[in-house]
């Protein structure tokens, strides 16, 4: 190999997805709000409920929601939960997020396609900052 750094040396381990293939499915990158508190940072959550997905709503699978959590001064995402119909496909738009170092703002300013699962991690971002567009805005329960 010389010189040439091993692709294992470049793994960002914080952003390597969980997924458990139920149904339905759960998957999560990065850090719970359990752990973030644990450790004295400050951050907001935006939730946003499949049963708002006009998607989820056609499909009738319409239990679950995504959550994304970020850093409340940087903004920049900390860790995504989905759990609902492909989880373990739509947890790679958070870890594609995540590895580019994003804020919830990035995420929110992306256009989603209508009407599609995914646009329920737009909103979750949108939701971060207090601007969800297809629910009410409650107020971030992060420290």
């Amino acid at each position: 190999m010389g010189s040439e750094m091993c692709i294992r040396d470049r793994v960002n381990y914080e952003t390597v997805p969980s997924v458990i293939y139920t149904h339905p499915e759960i998957a999560w990158v990065g850090k719970t709000e359990q752990q973030l508190k644990a450790d004295g940072e400050e951050f907001r959550v935006g939730m946003f409920p499949f049963v708002a997905n006009g998607r989820a709503l056609a499909a009738n699978d319409n239990d679950g929601m995504v959550k994304v959590i970020a850093d409340a001064k940087t903004d920049r995402i900390l860790g995504v939960h989905v759990l609902g119909a492909q989880a373990s496909e739509l947890i790679a738009q958070a870890v594609i997020s995540m590895e580019f170092s994003a804020s919830a703002e990035d995420l929110g300013l992306i256009m989603f396609a209508h009407p599609t699962l995914s646009e329920g991690m737009h909103e979750a971002a949108l939701g971060a900052a207090g601007h969800a567009i297809h629910m009410i805005n409650k107020p971030s329960r992060g420290k």
